[in-house]
């Protein structure tokens, strides 16, 4: 945990914070925390700083707060991703929000399995959970957004035109002719199958809307690898 995150309800007054549940044993028995040390914290959806040690007891972390800074810059993306297991999804979010991904959305494909729809793991509470793990990795304040699209072909063709204004276009896929570019500049949409890819079916929908298909080489990688690897490139 590189940077605790604070809610509003946290504080007990301007400036003055306390610690429950998860992030108080992290501060007792992880950083081992004693009153007068200095920890990095933050405000979701606001500005990060430091908190410095109050008072403690065997269950609660008080501190007082100071917000100075504000959080790093988001990555000039749209991320959306074919729903993977719920056991990758729970890494791939969470290594999203480090990275500085503030926009996905989450799709069917053929290949996403019907069962993954209704993991407990898309509950709104079990999101934040995971998108949470992952700031708190990437000293970062913002939440990002997550939306869920069910329906493939509706989702492209109705609703993914309109998203698609003054951004380049790209959907990783592991048979492309053409190269993953390297940083580049603008914003950026990125659709990632799941693993295999988009079948040839949903690659020619989303040209159709305007996608240039890309590849990563040879190596057909799992989703929580090829996604950290195209944002290196990308940014």
């Amino acid at each position: 945990m590189n940077l605790i995150l604070l809610n509003e309800e946290d504080f007990l007054q301007e400036g003055e914070a306390r610690l429950t549940g998860e992030r108080a044993e992290h501060v007792i028995h992880t950083i081992r925390a004693k009153v007068g040390d200095t920890l990095t914290v933050g405000l979701i959806n606001s500005q990060h700083g430091y908190g410095i040690v109050t008072a403690l007891t065997s269950s609660t972390v008080t501190l007082h707060v100071t917000l100075n800074n504000p959080p790093p810059a988001p990555l000039p993306l749209r991320l959306i991703l074919a729903l993977p297991r719920p056991k990758v999804l729970r890494r791939t979010i969470a290594a999203c929000a480090a990275l500085g991904a503030k926009d996905l959305i989450l799709l069917n494909s053929y290949r996403v399995e019907k069962s993954y729809w209704g993991s407990p793991l898309l509950e709104a509470k079990q999101l934040r959970k995971h998108l949470i793990l992952g700031l708190e990795q990437g000293k970062d304040t913002q939440l990002p957004n997550i939306r869920l699209e069910k329906r493939f072909k509706p989702f492209v063709e109705d609703k993914l035109p309109l998203l698609l204004d003054n951004t380049t276009a790209l959907v990783a896929h592991p048979y492309a002719d053409s190269v993953c570019p390297k940083s580049s500049s603008g914003h950026i949409t990125l659709a990632v199958g799941p693993e295999g890819g988009f079948i040839p079916y949903e690659i020619e929908k989303l040209a159709e809307v305007g996608f240039q298909s890309i590849t990563l080489g040879q190596r057909v990688l799992k989703v929580e690898t090829a996604i950290p690897f195209l944002l290196g490139k990308l940014f």
